[in-house]
C-alpha cells in the first residue's frame, strides 16, 4: 500500500477541521502538472508547514482533475479549505 504526505498550510486545516459536517476536501495546488503518486483509496495524508510540523489529518485520494478556480469555488465551496474564492493568497 502506497500513501502520500501533502504539505498543507495550518490555516487550510484549521478551517476545514472547524467544518466536521465537510465529507470531503479539496487538496489543491496552485501550480499545474498532474497528480499521479497515488490511485483511488489509497491514504493521503495531510502534514502541516513548520513551526506545528505535523501530519494533522488525512482521508482516502479520490482522484484528480485540473480546475480553474471558479470551478473548484463552484464544486467544493468551504472544502477548498477557505470562506471564499478571494479569500485565500499564495506565498
Amino acid at each position: 500500500m502506497k500513501a502520500f504526505v501533502g504539505v498543507t498550510d495550518e490555516r487550510w486545516y484549521r478551517f476545514l477541521a472547524e467544518r466536521p459536517e465537510l465529507n470531503e476536501v479539496n487538496f489543491w495546488r496552485p501550480s499545474g502538472g498532474a497528480f499521479r503518486a497515488l490511485t483511488p483509496g489509497e491514504p493521503f495524508l495531510f502534514k502541516a508547514h513548520y513551526p506545528l510540523n505535523r501530519v494533522v489529518g488525512g482521508g482516502f485520494f479520490s482522484g484528480f482533475t485540473q480546475l480553474r478556480i471558479s470551478e473548484a469555488w463552484e464544486l467544493f465551496g468551504e472544502a477548498n479549505g477557505t470562506a471564499g474564492p478571494s479569500t485565500r493568497r499564495e506565498s
